[in-house]
């Protein structure tokens, strides 16, 4: 089953502006699209790749693992490192594989990224606001319910991945269900999942990820392990613009005004929404702690996202772990004047800054604000058209969870054109202060990664007590590769 084969001040609490509604994934099915790079575009389809239908909904290794414990895998939990072809080459537990390095199959890689950026149907929706008290409240950007929680739909990581091959991208952050759940107890349900990630991956460059193996772009512990041949490393990757345009809206929804917590004045021109009633003065709400929201939320999501993976590595039987020890600006591409490219994204410099702001890959995935957009009044409406857009969330033609969906969101109280110029002040004066939005951290943030490959039992059998690592991975190559 190889790859070759098979061819997403009064203060006010943060946490009571990040109650969020989650959810666990639909799946669909096409091809995995080859991307090449073209002067204009960036990126166009080429066909080289076509639907690779799995074996899977037939075989031991699907059954086995639609049963697999949750307990076994939440508790089996390791950082398993040393893969096939590796070496450890000093030290008390020096070691050099026998066996020659296997990548992981395409099968393998869509299971993973189904754990990491899967759709798993619709999810709820947040369905009551005080503030809005005979609608449905507007919160959520999308329904789409997935495997791991993210702030009302915000922000959704892509995953970006490498292996020997290829640089590649998942982007099911706009992908809507097709039914309640998405996992039915039904046969095909693991193809059915898998293809939705195929569908929406693309490949953006030939080749491992160009990522020196040295500081400091790698932990020098990390060195010997880390983007190793047969390794598949994922790199999940969100938009704090497009967190803090949702977290804002729903401030501003609850009358709260952003100061400058710089200056304790007001984040903006905000005197005629404070004479409309649209603000409180009461509820001042500090600018740092409106971006420490925002990092936080995406570093959670992220988090969770990873750890997803990391239990289905168990699951699957794989070595691998989630971890932190790579530059995320290597990988983004930071350094590309200086050789090394990484994944090619798009950065703006300032000389207030210690490192380049990225701001994402243009055609592939671009970050809710400037240069993508003319301004923040831009970014504000296109925001607002996601919602309340002729193709919206809320938009009473769409689907959704509830059985009178029309209803429901015929219900929806959309943003008025003073609550947009009331948003764009305050997104405006947050990239006006800091050349950037939303201000202190990066645009696009990736502050982990997972690694996955296939596990060397031998050397845990030599070095580690009986238990080392689960009854999956020693069946792991029989089941999964007829080995």
């Amino acid at each position: 089953m190889d790859r070759e084969n098979e061819k997403k001040c009064y203060r006010i609490k943060r946490r009571q502006f990040l109650k969020i509604s989650t959810a666990v994934p639909f799946i669909g099915g096409q091809f995995l699209m080859d991307y090449i790079p073209d002067d204009h575009l960036g990126f166009q389809s080429n066909s080289s790749f076509t639907k690779t239908t799995s074996a899977m909904s037939s075989s031991k290794a699907y059954s086995d693992l639609l049963q697999h414990p949750f307990m076994n895998a939440l508790f089996g939990r390791r950082a398993r490192r040393f893969g096939l072809g590796m070496e450890i080459p000093s030290g008390p537990m020096a070691y050099r594989s026998d066996k020659e390095p296997i990548p992981l199959s395409e099968t393998e890689q869509m299971l993973l990224l189904a754990a990491g950026t899967g759709v798993s149907g619709w999810h709820f929706g947040i369905p009551y606001g005080p503030q809005t008290p005979d609608s449905h409240a507007e919160f959520c950007l999308r329904l789409t319910g997935r495997t791991g929680p993210t702030a009302a739909g915000l922000g959704i990581p892509a995953m970006f991945y490498t292996d020997d091959k290829g640089c590649y991208c998942t982007r099911t952050r706009d992908v809507e269900p097709q039914a309640m759940q998405e996992l039915k107890g039904e046969e095909n349900d693991l193809d059915r999942i898998i293809s939705v990630c195929r569908e929406n991956t693309i490949r953006i460059k030939e080749g491992r990820l160009d990522l020196p193996s040295s500081p400091p772009h790698i932990l020098p512990p990390n060195l010997w392990w880390a983007n190793k041949p047969g390794s598949t490393i994922f790199m999940p990757v969100a938009d704090a613009a497009e967190e803090c345009l949702g977290i804002l809206a729903l401030m501003i929804r609850h009358g709260v005004m952003v100061v400058d917590h710089e200056t304790g004045k007001p984040a903006g021109n905000l005197q005629s929404f404070i004479n409309s009633g649209l603000l409180d003065v009461e509820k001042k709400f500090p600018l740092s702690e409106l971006q420490t929201i925002v990092s936080e939320g995406v570093s959670m999501a992220l988090a969770c996202k990873g750890h997803n993976m990391v239990l289905m590595l168990q699951a699957m039987g794989l070595g691998g772990l989630f971890f932190a020890g790579i530059d995320d600006m290597s990988v983004m591409g930071a350094h590309a004047s200086k050789g090394t490219e990484g994944l090619g994204f798009r950065f703006t410099e300032n000389d207030n800054w210690v490192t380049p702001n990225p701001l994402g890959l243009e055609g592939v995935y671009e970050a809710h604000c400037p240069p993508f957009y003319k301004d923040m009044h831009a970014a504000v409406v296109s925001f607002t058209e996601k919602k309340f857009g002729s193709k919206g969330t809320y938009t009473s033609k769409a689907q959704g969870p509830w059985r009178e969906s029309m209803d429901i969101k015929k219900s929806v109280e959309s943003y008025s054109e003073e609550f947009i110029d009331c948003m764009t002040e305050i997104a405006q004066y947050i990239y006006d202060k800091y050349g950037k939005f939303p201000g202190i951290r990066s645009t696009v943030m990736m502050p982990c990664f997972v690694q996955a490959h296939h596990l060397d039992t031998d050397f845990y059998d030599k070095y580690y007590k009986d238990g080392a690592y689960l009854q999956t991975h020693a069946d792991h190559m029989a089941k999964w590769h007829g080995e």
